[in-house]
């Protein structure tokens, strides 16, 4: 009898092996960390539980900068992942990397719907001939979150039209006379203040539509409104009104501690405020200046999307595409929706959202897909194709940075990261050539 059950014990454990060895693995770098990271992990386990062919093995690789390196710096060694996250601003730069790349809309075959697929989502990541390069995975835009109770705190009706700058602006000076510390903070300051302001406004970031049109692109973000714009922000900053954090989002945690009014922040922030804040918050549109237009335009995309990688089995790439199918399934893209506060990159998740009633329960979790499909994108609200980006907005960034400390102007600061940034595209041109 003891002989028979080590038998069954061993034939168990061999027929247990051998299953787990036919399953395909799949390997997926990204670069989310705290609840966004625990909501991937949930999401490739609920792929992995679905079925038996294949299993996705996730893998946080730093910050967005620190995965696409480390994603490039793979693939130069022969050990890249089969999908590899990167943000936006890595586009151009996956783009040009011939030989590295296999566009999604041939990994996912013939039966690939690209049509359910938002315009505005994925015309970011879409070829000029109309296919996708890659899939859009977390999309977000930016919006302005209010603390309601610091704002009751502070003597102003939490209701009050937030709608222009001109009106944030003259709350800033209530809650600066109230003593509030931290009026308003931001993160992402190129992304929001920027590269969004200038879509919103309807005018260029950089000539050849935003660096569509060819990689023989200019920066233009040193025009009159956006000078306006960081100007009054440099004086905020001056008068105590606007408080810098960092480059990326390290004012998230001012914020959701309470600390401050008002935070313009990636509709993404969703997730984190709603499991931290102790006080009673809300999203509201991203403002705009009446000065410079009487009804903003569209705000444009950030986040990242899903890259997958040349060099591996005919096999593995049916993998890939089984899970990138189960992204895009209504179901799934619902919940993180709901979950994160990233755009529905389909229609039918939005849809789904809605009738399950989430925007009533939740108000204002709407705004950001308003925001973005409420016009038809125009060649300056697209979005950007621009090369070498990452390091363009460290410029921007180092520009920036001086005018909120007062030591330079608006027009100074930007004229200099325009001329910097333009010597970093021109040797993306010849690089690409």
């Amino acid at each position: 009898m003891r002989l028979a059950l080590s038998l069954v014990s061993a034939t168990a454990m061999l027929a247990s092996g051998t299953a787990a060895l036919a399953q395909t693995e799949i390997q997926f770098w990204h670069a989310f960390t705290g609840r966004l990271g625990e909501l991937v992990a949930e999401q490739v386990d609920s792929f992995n539980a679905s079925q038996s062919d294949y299993t996705v093995v996730q893998a946080h690789k730093g910050n967005y900068s620190e995965t696409l390196n480390a994603g490039i710096a793979a693939f130069r060694a022969g050990e890249q992942p089969h999908i590899l996250m990167v943000f936006e601003v890595g586009t151009a730069t996956m783009m040009a990397a011939e030989g590295a790349i296999r566009p999604v809309y041939e990994v996912m075959g013939d039966g690939f719907d690209q049509s359910k697929y938002i315009g505005s989502v994925k015309g970011y990541y879409t070829a000029t001939d109309g296919n996708m390069l890659s899939l859009p995975f977390n999309s977000s835009t930016p919006v302005l979150w209010v603390n309601r109770d610091k704002l009751q705190e502070a003597g102003i009706d939490p209701d009050t039209d937030l709608s222009t700058w001109e009106k944030v602006g003259a709350v800033l000076d209530d809650l600066k006379a109230a003593g509030v510390d931290c009026p308003l903070t931001t993160a992402w300051q190129s992304w929001i203040h920027l590269e969004n302001f200038s879509a919103y406004h309807d005018v260029p970031f950089a000539t050849k539509d935003n660096g569509f049109g060819g990689t023989d692109t200019e920066l233009a973000f040193n025009g009159p409104a956006q000078v306006a714009h960081i100007g009054a922000m440099g004086q905020w900053a001056q008068d105590g009104k606007f408080f810098y954090a960092g480059r990326r989002n390290e004012g998230g945690a001012n914020f959701r501690s309470g600390e401050c009014a008002l935070f313009t922040e990636s509709s993404a922030g969703y997730a984190g405020i709603k499991a931290e804040a102790q006080f009673a918050f809300e999203v509201r549109p991203l403002p705009y200046w009446e000065a410079v237009t009487s009804e903003p335009q569209n705000t444009i995309i950030g986040g990242a999307s899903l890259w997958v990688m040349e060099g591996h089995e005919d096999a593995e790439y049916a993998g890939v595409a089984a899970f990138l199918d189960f992204l895009s399934s209504p179901e799934i893209q619902a919940k993180w929706h709901q979950d994160t506060g990233y755009l529905p990159i389909t229609a039918e998740a939005g849809a789904l959202t809605k009738s399950q009633g989430f925007y009533d329960a939740n108000p204002g979790t709407d705004i950001a897909v308003m925001q973005m499909t409420a016009k038809e994108p125009t060649n300056n609200s697209k979005g950007l194709r621009l090369g070498s980006f990452d390091q363009i907005r460290g410029i921007i960034d180092e520009e920036l940075e001086a005018v909120w400390a007062g030591d330079k102007s608006a027009q100074e600061a930007l004229d200099s990261a325009v001329e910097r940034g333009n010597a970093l595209l021109r040797r993306f041109e010849q690089a690409s050539r």
